[in-house]
């Protein structure tokens, strides 16, 4: 049995997320024995983005109409430029998210995936990295950006890109696992 045997984790995105920033990390959840749930807006199937190219399908679990934060003990959001920002326009993705910081949930974002979290207005006054081209946005939705493979604040995983997975993905297991966080809030 893995650490996360008994954990069910949410992963919000939609197509055009980066291939290895969501294939990587639900491989290492279900390997710590994590169940995983692919939560997008629409149901069937959504496709990968890799470097330059589209790619790989991924089945859809769950809308994120038909999915309720109460069962899930932690949320993943994979970048890519394409996935976060339509999940920044979507009020049920935002309320979703919402939701896992209200709860003090782990939630872990990589690359571009912390913009989502600049709409669910979660980041002020919260450290947290991204790759470079979104910094700026962190800081100015009230964010403590830092350059760091990965920065853990209370519950909050982020990275910065692929080359920073070995180390997201051993973080988010620790966190996944230590569960709820009093310090994590919306």
């Amino acid at each position: 049995m893995g650490q996360l045997s008994n954990r069910i984790i949410a992963v919000l995105s939609e197509s055009g997320f980066e291939e290895v920033e969501l294939t990587e990390p639900v491989k290492r959840l279900k390997e710590e024995g994590a169940t995983v749930h692919i939560i997008s807006s629409k149901s069937g199937k959504i496709k990968a983005w890799d470097q330059d190219h589209w790619s790989i399908e991924v089945d859809v679990d769950k809308t994120i109409s038909e999915a309720n934060a109460e069962d899930y003990n932690g949320l993943l959001l994979p970048g890519g430029v394409i996935n976060p920002d339509q999940l920044r326009v979507n009020e049920d993705a935002l309320a979703f998210v919402k939701s896992f910081f209200a709860d003090g949930k782990p939630v872990a974002a990589i690359c571009h995936g912390p913009q989502t979290l600049i709409n669910a207005d979660v980041v002020q006054g919260r450290k947290l990295t991204s790759v470079k081209n979104i910094s700026q946005d962190l800081i100015n939705a009230g964010a403590l950006w830092s350059d760091e493979e990965v920065v853990v604040d209370q519950g909050l995983v982020t990275s910065r890109t692929p080359k920073d997975l070995p180390a997201f993905n051993d973080k988010i297991v620790e966190e996944f696992a230590e569960g709820v966080h009093e310090g994590q809030h919306a």
